[in-house]
């Protein structure tokens, strides 16, 4: 095992973030996120016998499309809806051991188990095709992280204070900063999926990092269509966008003095909300401390008007949870003079009992049709603002739960 490592990675709203980083026992990493000193349980080593991972994806190459296709067969065997006791992103107490060897932690990150990419040039088993060809292949490298947001299994984002929301922003911008360095990543992807219906077999809060070694076909449109623009206005897209929807406010849902949110004008998804820095900078790791400081606030704020926009119709004072896709869209390499961070977080419930399933336009041919208009859903959202007493009940009841499961003695679920 490794030697391990705290170090600090810079300033928080409650002190400096430190992160500590070791070993896994088959050799993957592992990075604990705190404020100031950690504990000490951040040493305890990992006594699972596991065997190295050795890498094993390749992307092809779509010859119809230019776009890159991961082929990741082994990924098959990854862990599936397992039982709450036996979550591999608890804390591993009561003999029960899991990814995360420490009795507890606020964050933590370490290299996915099942990579759809792993691995760097020149350690990959798979062979690159020769340049030209009409099937162009190469190996997956890459990585792919997990990002644990808390130790509660019952918990999700939108019960995090707002320095749990920054720890997890320092631990995002830690992480693109690291591997945006690598000279096989083109790009680094920071997003969550909540929710069985979006495809989740995790229940435990978490989300997802991949450093890409390609541009994601979504970014590449947009960096296509900020060129035009540019070529078009002089003007740069992100900006012209930002200060539209600002000017219009129609599709507003909040707006702070670092960041607004707005439903876009052509959404995609029933209830979508994008979410803009005022001052245009290229991915997380540009950011000033009062943006970090604002994003934690107005994120935790959307994300509890998610979970406020549909009730039960047999019974109106139950809520019904939102599944959700939250994604960072960060500048791809070479693209930071004109690539504008963002958000992007959407839900496919359109009503209480109905979701909005990809069928024939969509998936067939990535036409979208949304059952909701976009000033109707940012009106919605507006209203569905989180009220101060229904923001101290989810804070209350998450350390109930928390103070319930440290007194009966019994594993963190």
């Amino acid at each position: 095992m490794a030697a391990t490592v705290t170090e600090p990675t810079g300033p928080g709203q409650a002190g400096t973030t430190t992160r500590t980083v070791t070993e896994l026992a088959d050799g993957r990493e592992l990075i604990y996120y705190d404020r100031g000193t950690p504990p000490a349980g951040r040493t305890v080593a990992d006594r699972r016998p596991l065997e190295p991972a050795v890498p094993s994806s390749e992307v092809r190459l779509d010859p119809l499309t230019g776009a890159w296709v991961t082929i990741a067969a082994h990924r098959q065997a990854r862990t599936y809806h397992p039982p709450a006791d036996e979550c591999p992103l608890c804390p591993s107490r009561d003999g029960r051991l899991s990814e995360i060897p420490a009795a507890d932690y606020r964050v933590a990150v370490f290299e996915n188990r099942f990579p759809s990419l792993a691995g760097e040039p020149g350690t990959h088993p798979v062979a690159p095709a020769a340049d030209g060809a009409l099937y162009g292949r190469r190996p997956g490298t890459g990585r792919c992280e997990v990002v644990c947001f808390t130790s509660d299994h019952d918990a999700s984002f939108a019960d995090l204070d707002e320095d749990g929301a920054r720890l997890v922003l320092d631990a995002w911008t830690d992480r693109t900063a690291e591997l945006s360095a690598r000279p096989d990543v083109e790009q680094v992807y920071c997003f969550e999926n909540r929710g069985a219906e979006i495809g989740v077999t995790l229940a435990h809060p978490h989300g997802q990092i991949y450093a890409l070694p390609f541009t994601t076909p979504r970014t590449a449109r947009m960096v296509d269509r900020a060129a035009r623009h540019r070529a078009a206005t002089g003007r740069n897209l992100f900006d012209d966008l930002l200060a539209a929807e600002r000017a219009d406010g129609t599709r507003t849902v909040l707006t702070g003095e670092h960041w607004t949110a707005f439903v876009p004008y052509a959404a995609r998804w029933p209830y979508e909300v994008h979410l803009y820095p005022h001052r245009r900078v290229p991915d997380l790791t540009r950011l000033t401390e009062p943006e970090r400081a604002e994003f934690a606030r107005l994120y935790l704020d959307l994300l509890r008007r998610f979970d406020n926009l549909f009730t039960d119709p047999a019974d109106p004072g139950r809520r019904v949870t939102a599944p959700y896709i939250s994604a960072w869209h960060q500048a791809p390499t070479g693209q930071q003079a004109e690539f504008a961070l963002h958000l992007e977080l959407f839900t496919v419930r359109r009503t209480a009992d109905k979701l909005k399933y990809l069928a024939g336009t969509e998936s067939g041919m990535e036409a979208f049709m949304n059952d909701v208009a976009p000033e109707d859903a940012a009106r919605r959202l507006r209203e569905a603002a989180p009220t101060a007493r229904a923001t101290d009940a989810r804070a209350t009841g998450a350390t109930r739960a928390t103070d319930a499961r440290a007194t009966d003695g019994g594993p963190q679920r």
